[in-house]
């Protein structure tokens, strides 16, 4: 298969209170508005080589409105189209804002995704331009402020189905994944489309409800800045969710925190990266680490939370064997375990 996708390069979703969220990101993350349309908010990060990466839009929950790649040329985006459509997929082309031509799918669990090539790269001008010739802008005033967007990392009732489509249909590389100690279920998968680690991540979700996000991240350049970021957050009261610690799978240092409408977002750095075209994914336990590899720590329950939020009867409420319950509402109940 040809390369097909070449990275994430936005992340737009939903909140009840947009002004409350923009104010946010403004304010306490450090991206910056380029643009408003429609009541839809586009902002970017101070690296970020587009317009824009991340689109805050009104609705009634916090959700995920869209996932957007980037296809590694024209030609692919078309033969990426061509194997969404083989396999049943009914898109809709869009003329999306400085991406042009996109292509919008609702991929086999529910999650909205879009493909384009054709983009606006971000001239800053003279008010914002580097020393730098090659980024987009200076770097932002504002302490700790993401370099740029990393991944997203969405909920699947079955994370393997997921990995398995999305890595035979689009060209995603599956890197490693996470099977309990006690049960054979799988509870977490990355998969990149590049040399990272990963750009889309998979959680397990034990609900009934389509298409729902667990997080999306920023990139930050070292592991100071990061924590110069938690301590920034947490002066203008915004209380970390988990961390900082270090996850096994990827090796990324992290933090995760909550915006306003509750969407969590995940501060990350470090990590390693990798060109291997025929790697095999390793199979983590949580006894090892796989999301603090510190083992110090057990994650809180509240980072099993998805959006929008669960309705409906569970998984747990529907015939799952009572050895797994526990994991499916907490998959990395384990995880603090030496």
């Amino acid at each position: 298969m040809i390369t097909l996708l070449s990275h994430l390069s936005f992340v737009a979703v939903t909140t009840p209170d947009v002004e409350a969220s923009v104010t946010f990101y403004e304010e306490q993350v450090g991206m910056q508005v380029v643009d408003r349309i429609d009541g839809a908010v586009y902002l970017r990060c101070w690296g970020d080589y587009y317009r824009y990466s991340l689109v805050v839009m009104p609705g009634d929950e916090p959700a995920l409105h869209t996932a957007g790649w980037r296809t590694s040329s024209p030609e692919a985006l078309e033969e990426a189209v061509a194997r969404l459509e083989a396999e049943g997929v009914e898109g809709a082309w869009t003329d999306g804002h400085t991406i042009g031509r996109a292509y919008r799918f609702v991929g086999p669990q529910g999650h909205p995704m879009t493909l384009h090539w054709d983009v606006e790269h971000f001239q800053s001008g003279s008010d914002l331009a580097s020393i730098y010739p090659d980024r987009p802008q200076r770097r932002s005033s504002h302490a700790g402020a993401p370099r740029q967007l990393d991944h997203v990392t969405i909920a699947a009732r079955d994370v393997d189905a997921f990995c398995e489509w999305y890595t035979r249909v689009l060209g995603f590389r599956h890197m490693a994944r996470t099977v309990l100690d006690e049960a054979p279920v799988s509870v977490f998968s990355v998969l990149t489309t590049n040399e990272k680690s990963h750009d889309l991540g998979v959680v397990l979700d034990g609900s009934t409800r389509d298409g729902r996000v667990n997080h999306f991240a920023f990139w930050v350049d070292t592991r100071e800045e990061l924590l110069i970021a938690a301590d920034v957050l947490m002066e203008n009261g915004t209380d970390i969710e988990y961390g900082p610690s270090i996850h096994g799978i990827g090796e990324q240092n992290f933090l995760y925190y909550r915006e306003p409408s509750s969407l969590r977002i995940e501060l990350n750095t470090g990590g390693y990266r990798n060109y291997v075209p025929d790697w095999q994914p390793n199979t983590w336990k949580p006894s090892q680490g796989s999301n603090n590899f510190y083992r110090n720590g057990r994650m809180p329950m509240s980072m099993t939370e998805s959006f929008p939020p669960a309705d409906g009867p569970t998984a747990t409420e529907e015939g799952v064997p009572d050895e797994i319950k526990d994991a499916l509402l907490n998959p990395y109940a384990q995880e603090g375990r030496g």
